[in-house]
């Protein structure tokens, strides 16, 4: 094959893949058009490949007539990568910085956006029961991905994982052994029932849907790396109309500061952390 037939053959894909994003978009009323391109077209020549579909116009037509896909569709082109206490020095500000302003309210309410299988909502969970908060907190935990939410409700992960977990929980500053947490079922962990009772896993999309409620603290770590400019932009305009004045912001390491229009409403706690108080101003 000559180099200009994989230039065109490259050029084609493309097309395919805009037309493939347009019809998740009018089937199911899933934009992915606000998606960092070049990340996105990988996802979706991954979930081509793996479909064992001729094209990825295959693809796209097999998406159009058979509903039951789209699950699977959306579980792979969603990115479901977390682990407990991840980045442990982030969970560590919230402990020291965040928690004690949130214990001057009576109710707390805690938004988790993208939380993939789970992994960070219950590392906040117990970050709030050491804290002595948990019994009048709610966490909204929420992912696109209907396959994720439903791992996430499991609260169970593989035992391989145990040794990371525990090693991010003591470097966030965990007071005890991770092990009080969990219990080990032949080859995977099974986090206490007593975590999920005030986590609501819900589905919401960050691209269309609206006002998450009145939040303390929202996290959104490690998502807007997939987002263009524009997506970028009406994300933290959404996040900054769901908290209240005061609340919190934290985003993810890989992510470039809050910049744009919504500069001067977020300061950051902690000179270079992406940790942030929404201010008051209008």
């Amino acid at each position: 094959m000559s180099p200009e037939s994989d230039v065109e053959r490259r050029e084609l894909e493309d097309i395919e893949i805009e037309l493939f994003i347009r019809a998740l978009d009018l089937r199911y009323g899933y934009d992915f058009s606000g998606y960092a391109q070049a990340s996105f077209h990988r996802r979706v020549r991954a979930l081509h490949v793996s479909s064992g579909l001729p094209t990825i116009s295959a693809l796209t037509a097999r998406l159009l007539h058979d509903e039951a896909y789209l699950p699977q569709v959306i579980a792979r082109l969603s990115v479901p990568v977390s682990e407990m206490f991840r980045s442990p020095r982030s969970f560590e500000l919230l402990r020291r910085e965040v928690l004690p302003v949130l214990a001057s309210y009576p109710q707390i309410s805690i938004w988790q956006a993208g939380c993939a299988h789970g992994e960070e909502a219950y590392s906040l969970a117990i970050l709030l029961k050491e804290a002595g908060l948990y019994n009048r907190t709610r966490i909204y935990a929420t992912d696109i991905s209907e396959e994720a939410l439903s791992k996430a409700r499991e609260g169970i992960y593989p035992l391989r994982e145990a040794r990371l977990f525990s090693d991010n929980y003591l470097k966030a500053g965990g007071g005890g052994s991770l092990s009080d947490w969990y219990t080990a079922l032949y080859n995977h962990i099974k986090l206490d029932e007593s975590l999920k009772e005030r986590i609501t896993f819900v589905n919401h999309n960050l691209v269309v849907d609206g006002v998450f409620g009145e939040m303390h603290l929202i996290l959104c770590r490690n998502v807007l790396i997939y987002f263009g400019e524009d997506l970028q932009q009406r994300v933290i305009g959404l996040f900054r109309d769901s908290l209240v004045r005061g609340g919190f912001l934290a985003l993810g390491d890989r992510e470039r500061p809050v910049s744009g229009r919504f500069a001067q409403e977020f300061r950051p706690l902690v000179p270079g952390q992406p940790l942030y108080r929404r201010t008051t101003v209008s």
